[in-house]
C-alpha cells in the first residue's frame, strides 16, 4: 500500500488529541445530564428528500450510494443521505416516537455529522456536533428560551478554556420592526434576516446592496442596519432603543414616502411588544444568573427561516476568529404531524471546531496518554501469568492497569511507564520479598497488596490540565 494522503476536512486526532476531545464530550453531557437532559442517538441517514427541506444546505448533502448504483442518475424517494446535522433527525424522531417521549422532550445528542462544504479552519466535512434541545406538545412555556443558553454557558464554562458570550435576539423584534417601516411580505422579511445574517462577512454596504436588490427602499435599509447594530446586557436600555429606533425609522420612511412591500404598521404593533418582552426576560434573568454571559445583539438574525423566538449565536472571548462556536434558536413547526405541533428550541455547539482550538493553542493537556494508573512488571516471560494477575485483581476494583509488553530490565519497564505518563509501576514478589509499587515521579516506593491498594484519586483517572 502506497503511504496514504490526509483527506482534508476528516479530522483525526492523535491520542492526545482524542483524549481532550473525549473530555470535552462527557463535560458537556455531564451538565447537560444535571440539567435532567436525557441522551439519544439518531441513525446517520435520512431520507434525502427530509434533508433537502431546510433549505440552504442542498449541495452540502453527502449522497449515500452502494457502489453497484454509483452509475444511477437521478434520485427517487428511496435515496438516502447523511444527515449534515442534529435538528432534522430530531424533529423525524420526536414524530416517529412521540407516542413514547414525556414531553416537554429534554434531549441531548453528541454525535458525527456530514457536510460538504470548503474545509478550513474550525470547519470539516465530517465533525462531531453537541446539540441540546428542549421540545413541547402543542405548546412550550418562554422560559425554556433562557433555560437552554444558561445551560449552554455552564456547560462551556464547564470545559476550562476561557469564557463564552451568547449574543441573543428575538425574530419577533426584527419582524415586528420590519412591519412598522412597511415591510411585511413574508418572503421579503426572510430575505431580510438573511441579508442581515451576512453582516460579518460583507459589512453594511454590501447588505445595503443585497436589500436594495430585494426591494427596499434606501430608508427601509439603512432601519434595518440601525436596528442590527442595537446592542447591550441591560434589558431596559436594550427595550428603550429598540422602541425610539422604530418610532424613528416609521417617521423617515414616511417622510421618504417610502412605503414599499406594504402598508405601514403600528410601531407599537404586537408582534414587535412581544419580541422585546420575551428579549427583555431573557437578559433580565440572565443578569441575575450569569452576569455578562447573555448580551443583546440585534444582528444575529440566523438566517434560516423556521426561527420564531429567540435566537442564539455564542463566541468564545478571545477567540472570535474562529466564529460562532454554538448557534440556535426557538422554533415552532419544525416538526408538526396533522394538527398537532412539537414546538421547540435548541442550541448546537460544534464540538470539532473547539476542539481544533483547544489543540492548536495546547489549552488542555492530559497528565498522561495511557489510561493505566499502574503498569505491572514482568520479570521474565515464564512468570506473565502472575502479572497477568495482578493486573486483573486491580481491574476488578476499578484501578486501570496495564502489564509490561516484554520482560525488560526492570529500568527500561519504568521508562515505558513515563513515556506514557504512567505513574506508578508494580513489581510482583520475588526472592522472599513481597509486590511492590512505585510511584515514580518521586521515587517512593511500598509494600502493597493488589486486593486493598488504591492510587490516589487524582491519579485514578487522567486529568487534563489548563495549559497554552
Amino acid at each position: 500500500m502506497n503511504r496514504p494522503r490526509p483527506l482534508s476536512g476528516f479530522p483525526e486526532w492523535l491520542p492526545p488529541g482524542r483524549a481532550v476531545e473525549r473530555h470535552i464530550i462527557d463535560t458537556l453531557a455531564g451538565v447537560f445530564a444535571l440539567h435532567g437532559f436525557v441522551e439519544i442517538e439518531t441513525r446517520a441517514v435520512e431520507p434525502l428528500a427530509d434533508l433537502l427541506r431546510k433549505g440552504e444546505t442542498s449541495k452540502e448533502v453527502y449522497v449515500l450510494r452502494r457502489l453497484q448504483d454509483a452509475d444511477r442518475t437521478g434520485y427517487d424517494a428511496k435515496t438516502l443521505g447523511l444527515h449534515f446535522d442534529l435538528t432534522v433527525p430530531l424533529a423525524r424522531y420526536v414524530l416517529e416516537n412521540a407516542g413514547q417521549l414525556d414531553f416537554p422532550f429534554k434531549r441531548y445528542q453528541i454525535q458525527k455529522v456530514w457536510r460538504g462544504e470548503r474545509p478550513q479552519e474550525g470547519r470539516f466535512r465530517e465533525f462531531v456536533q453537541a446539540d441540546l434541545d428542549v421540545i413541547g406538545l402543542g405548546e412550550l412555556p418562554f422560559h425554556y428560551e433562557v433555560e437552554l443558553p444558561l445551560t449552554m454557558i455552564e456547560a462551556l464554562t464547564a470545559l476550562g478554556v476561557g469564557d463564552f458570550r451568547v449574543l441573543v435576539n428575538n425574530r419577533k423584534v426584527a419582524e415586528g420592526f420590519y412591519r412598522a417601516i412597511g415591510i411585511d411580505r413574508p418572503e421579503q422579511i426572510d430575505a431580510v434576516l438573511r441579508w442581515i445574517d451576512k453582516l460579518d462577512k460583507i459589512g453594511p454596504g454590501g447588505v445595503a446592496e443585497g436589500l436594495g436588490a430585494e426591494g427596499l427602499s434606501p430608508a427601509q435599509a439603512q432601519a434595518a442596519l440601525d436596528l442590527a447594530a442595537v446592542s447591550g446586557s441591560d434589558p431596559a436600555a436594550v427595550v428603550a432603543s429598540v422602541r425610539r429606533l422604530a418610532d424613528t425609522a416609521a417617521d423617515a420612511v414616511r417622510r421618504a414616502g417610502d412605503t414599499t412591500g406594504g402598508a405601514l404598521a403600528a410601531v407599537g404593533n404586537g408582534l414587535l411588544e412581544d419580541g422585546l418582552a420575551e428579549l427583555g426576560a431573557l437578559l433580565e434573568a440572565a443578569r441575575r444568573r450569569a452576569p455578562g454571559a447573555v448580551v443583546a445583539d440585534l444582528r444575529i438574525a440566523r438566517g434560516l427561516d423556521y426561527y420564531t423566538g429567540s435566537v442564539y449565536e455564542t463566541t468564545w472571548l478571545g477567540q472570535e476568529s474562529l466564529g460562532s462556536v454554538c448557534s440556535g434558536g426557538r422554533y415552532d413547526s419544525l416538526a408538526s404531524a396533522g394538527n398537532q405541533s412539537y414546538p421547540g428550541v435548541g442550541l448546537s455547539i460544534g464540538v470539532s471546531r473547539l476542539v481544533s482550538r483547544v489543540l492548536a493553542l495546547g489549552l488542555l493537556a492530559p497528565s498522561r496518554t495511557s489510561p493505566a494508573a499502574v503498569l505491572v512488571a514482568v520479570a521474565d516471560e515464564a512468570t506473565r501469568g502472575d502479572s497477568d494477575a495482578i493486573a486483573a485483581r486491580l481491574r476488578a476494583r476499578g484501578v486501570a492497569a496495564d502489564v509490561a509488553p516484554t520482560a525488560a530490565k526492570f529500568g527500561k519497564q519504568i521508562k515505558y511507564a513515563e513515556r506514557r505518563g504512567i505513574p506508578f509501576v508494580w513489581f510482583p514478589a520475588a526472592d522472599g520479598v513481597g509486590d511492590q509499587v512505585k510511584d515514580i515521579r518521586s521515587g517512593a516506593q511500598a509494600a502493597a497488596d493488589a486486593a486493598s491498594w488504591t492510587p490516589p484519586p487524582a491519579d485514578r483517572r487522567v486529568a487534563f490540565a489548563r495549559g497554552g
